[in-house]
């Protein structure tokens, strides 16, 4: 029995005819046709019966069938407006899909389901474009989020998956790594999707915190971990200093109340640490933001 019966390029290829529909490069719609890999996905989301889950990009609907399967309650955002006679199709014949039609960059949280109703998982083969963005703004909005398991381009699962000290790591992966920590990966070759893409891709999996940091530091240690990153290959002093619009003096005062070497570089700094100087940061109270300059 498949996970998914769209799972497999001859059902995929059946599925664009009937509607008349082709890949759009510019939407970067490659569609997953190996039923192994919407397997593991799957397994990796630990679906729960009833639970509502978020999918991004659900295309034809390959994943999204699968997560039906599990029980899933599924809210998929969809950019592409032909897409949507199909995945109508598929809700008519399954139920339990919800599909908004709109771009996950900018949708709001609220109308993806509040309360009881809110997705407690993001699992998705993601439009590759704005995959790094996309990640980072529901774990932030979206308090509801427990866990993603996203597949994404392999440089991109570096990204959110980089250690310190390592060339991967940087702004993206400390603002990332205030929500959640990765908690596996596993690459798909390029043949496992119609038409195949140019790049590498990876799963990975993200679980959120079991405690948090208040909202005001998290977007601190946000704001400090730009800062640090705008040019690393500056010491911290000068490049807080340049991304702040401070003085290296008032830079030096912020990293020493932290407790960090001013003369250290970016990359070394794990979350922790971009959490006190982001506390730093908020009580010295007086730096004005990008905008405000």
């Amino acid at each position: 029995m498949p996970y998914s019966r769209l799972a497999n390029p001859s059902a995929t290829i059946a599925v664009l005819e009937r509607h008349g529909l082709r890949t759009r490069k510019a939407l970067g719609q490659h569609f997953l046709i190996d039923d192994n890999v919407v397997g593991r996905i799957v397994r990796e989301a630990g679906i729960a019966p009833g639970e509502r889950v978020l999918e991004i990009g659900p295309g034809v609907g390959t994943l999204t069938d699968a997560l039906l399967e599990a029980g899933a309650d599924v809210v998929a955002v969809e950019f592409d407006d032909r897409l949507l006679p199909v995945l109508a199709d598929l809700a008519e014949e399954r139920g339990g899909l919800t599909v908004v039609h709109a771009d996950a960059v900018s949708v709001p949280v609220d109308a993806l389901g509040t309360g009881r109703c809110a997705p407690r998982a993001l699992v998705a083969n993601l439009p590759y474009a704005v995959a790094a963005t996309v990640v980072l703004r529901f774990f932030e909005e979206m308090p509801s989020l427990e866990r993603a398991v996203v597949m994404v381009q392999a440089e991109v699962a570096e990204r959110m998956s980089a250690r310190p000290g390592t060339k991967a790591y940087g702004a993206y992966t400390v603002k990332l790594g205030l929500y959640a920590r990765a908690a596996g990966r596993f690459p798909v070759p390029r043949s496992c999707f119609l038409p195949p893409p140019r790049v590498d891709s990876s799963v990975i999996t993200l679980v959120r915190h079991s405690t948090a940091a208040d909202a005001v530091l998290l977007a601190s240690a946000a704001r400090a971990a730009d800062a640090a990153f705008s040019q690393r290959r500056k010491t911290l002093r000068n490049s807080f200093a340049a991304g702040l619009g401070i003085s290296t003096t008032e830079a030096t005062s912020l990293l020493e109340a932290a407790g960090i070497d001013s003369g250290a570089r970016a990359e070394t700094l794990d979350v922790d640490r971009f959490l006190r100087l982001g506390a730093a940061l908020h009580e010295h109270g007086s730096i004005p933001n990008p905008g405000e300059r």
